[in-house]
């Protein structure tokens, strides 16, 4: 079925005298609501053993107590960040496929970038949206895993980052990757400035302070490993007007 979604033409664009290769990406959104992480408290309630005398056959039986409620799901850990294999986008449209491929390679699985486009539909102008990644991401990886989620406004409410939050923790702590659909210009927490106003795609492959702060890989930044920091909420703005695999 066609894409209803528009295609974005690729803009680069950094103001520290470093120019990466950038790409298109499309938009893309699926509304989803809001989790909260559920912390469960254990406790343990003593069985005692019934207790007989020797006179005239008497029984005498301890108070039941009540069974120990089931264990809840564990609390997921203040930071933690993924072990995954980084390679940078080989041409200007290929961001959707290394992106995904990034956020593949965390749960083992290794496809080439070429593999990865062509299952996305991936042409020259780009790929069409959040839709595309969170269907590969489901086929490729065998879990079904992935949900499609929106930030529909041209920038993200509060309700909506506490999402991106939460998604973002929830996917992490359970050893996968997210990957994002973006557009604009953000400064990360070194001051480095990331510029992609056509549109782009990367992958959060961490979070730290509870998931105040999220870890990017970006197939198309030229400084070391592609990795650097943004605030969540600076994230979810960053994702206004798209979407996002979690």
């Amino acid at each position: 079925m066609k894409s209803t979604f528009s295609r974005w033409l690729p803009a680069i664009a950094r103001n520290n005298a470093r120019k990466a290769v950038l790409t298109a990406a499309g938009v893309a959104f699926v509304g989803a609501g809001i989790i909260g992480p559920t912390t469960a408290a254990f406790a343990n309630t003593a069985q005692s053993s019934p207790s007989v005398t020797n006179v005239a056959y008497t029984t005498t039986t301890a108070p039941k107590t009540a069974a120990a409620p089931a264990p809840g799901p564990a609390v997921p850990p203040g930071e933690k960040a993924l072990s995954y294999d980084y390679m940078r986008q080989p041409n200007y449209f290929y961001c959707g496929p290394a992106a995904t491929r990034i956020a593949l390679t965390a749960i083992g699985q290794t496809p080439s970038q070429d593999d990865v486009a062509k299952r996305l539909g991936t042409t020259t102008n780009g790929t069409n949206s959040a839709v595309e990644t969170t269907r590969v991401l489901n086929s490729v990886g065998g879990d079904h895993f992935y949900t499609t989620h929106e930030i529909p406004g041209p920038k993200a409410t509060g309700p909506q980052m506490d999402k991106l939050r939460t998604d973002v923790v929830h996917a992490v702590s359970n050893n996968h990757a997210v990957v994002a659909n973006i557009a604009g210009t953000v400064t990360d927490t070194s001051g480095d400035v990331h510029s992609y106003e056509g549109g782009h795609y990367l992958t959060i492959v961490g979070y730290g302070q509870g998931g105040m702060t999220v870890k990017i890989a970006d197939p198309a930044d030229t400084k070391g490993d592609g990795s650097y920091w943004l605030p969540v909420g600076t994230m979810a703005n960053w994702i206004a007007t798209r979407g996002y695999s979690a």
